[in-house]
């Protein structure tokens, strides 16, 4: 039996939602606006215009207004209720992200004539180090599966394609089958803002995927036909909150805990590599980051695990 978990339907801007407040007419049409503007030109992911919508119905609902006619003391009023209420600072970024690029469309669209949120301040983020899994502790998630069912195949594939690749969920779900060269060894994925880029498969991620695709994905689909790399028990598209799952379960069954998710394994990937001896340019790669600075946060785990081993091993530490 494959557990599987219902997909999300992402909401667009114009569908109502019986858990959103109502809106102005003219907020939910420049909303729906803004989404068709992240969408189309500037290629945001549909989990990231989903959540940008959510910050502006709940901005919406503060300011009790047309959104259009925000001005800057509604933001000043809106924030300060946010820390009052104990957002935390990361969520508190993305808000002001959100509302900063919908009032800067609102702005070259000529829906305003000036932007409420341009002397909005930053506010201090606390840089927390990613979580990650001791190789052994990787190596007993991923000997989790069982292999002798047709779910536990495609499970054990999946595992394995995320900590070789480090793929995010998303671009792990959107695999076709002609995306996987195995003859070379690779995998073509496409990240953030539709960016194509090539990663390493490695030995074992090969082998649990031609073993996945000989003796499980053939049963899973039955019938029916789908380009779809990863399936579903009843043969259709996998979710990324069905992947979320599937590692959710194994973790926990590993003895690992809850912290465990797909995420996890794309940290363990880059720390590992960097503990191994590779560069920094080339876990930049493997994972997608377009700025460097992202990639050298796993140095200080590195940095933090060396120094634990100092204290643990030298005799006058």
């Amino acid at each position: 039996m494959i557990d599987e978990i219902k997909e999300e339907k992402i909401k667009l801007p114009s569908e109502k939602s019986s858990h959103s407040p109502s809106l102005p007419g003219s907020s939910q049409r420049d909303i729906q606006s803004f989404g068709e503007y992240l969408l189309v030109e500037k290629g945001s992911s549909p989990h990231t215009i989903e959540n940008y919508r959510l910050d502006l119905v709940d901005f919406s609902s503060f300011l009790k207004k047309p959104l259009a006619e925000a001005e800057r003391k509604d933001m000043t009023a809106y924030f300060s209720h946010c820390r009052e209420v104990g957002l935390a600072p990361s969520s508190m970024a993305r808000k002001r992200s959100a509302l900063r690029s919908f009032y800067k469309f609102l702005l070259l669209d000529r829906r305003i004539e000036k932007d409420p949120t341009a002397e909005l301040e930053n506010p201090k983020m606390t840089k927390y180090l990613p979580n990650v899994l001791m190789q052994d502790e990787v190596s007993l998630l991923l000997n989790q599966p069982d292999e002798s069912t047709i779910g536990g195949l495609r499970d054990k594939a999946i595992l394995e394609t995320l900590y070789a690749t480090g793929m995010r969920v998303s671009e792990l779900v959107g695999l076709a089958l002609d995306d996987v060269n195995f003859q070379f060894g690779y995998a073509k994925c496409f990240g953030k803002g539709g960016k194509e880029r090539i990663v390493p498969l490695g030995s074992y991620a090969i082998q649990s995927l031609k073993q996945y695709l000989k003796d499980s994905r053939p049963k899973l689909l039955k019938d029916k036909r789908s380009n779809d790399l990863f399936v579903n028990a009843k043969g259709g598209t996998l979710t990324r909150q069905s992947v979320w799952n599937i590692v959710k379960k194994y973790g926990k069954s590993a003895g690992l805990g809850d912290a465990v998710s797909p995420h996890t394994l794309r940290h363990s990937l880059a720390a590992h590599m960097l503990e191994n001896g590779a560069d920094l340019r080339t876990v930049q790669e493997i994972l997608g980051h377009v700025d460097l600075a992202t990639t050298q946060i796993y140095t200080q785990l590195l940095q933090k695990s060396i120094t634990a081993e100092f204290k643990r091993c030298h005799p006058r530490s």
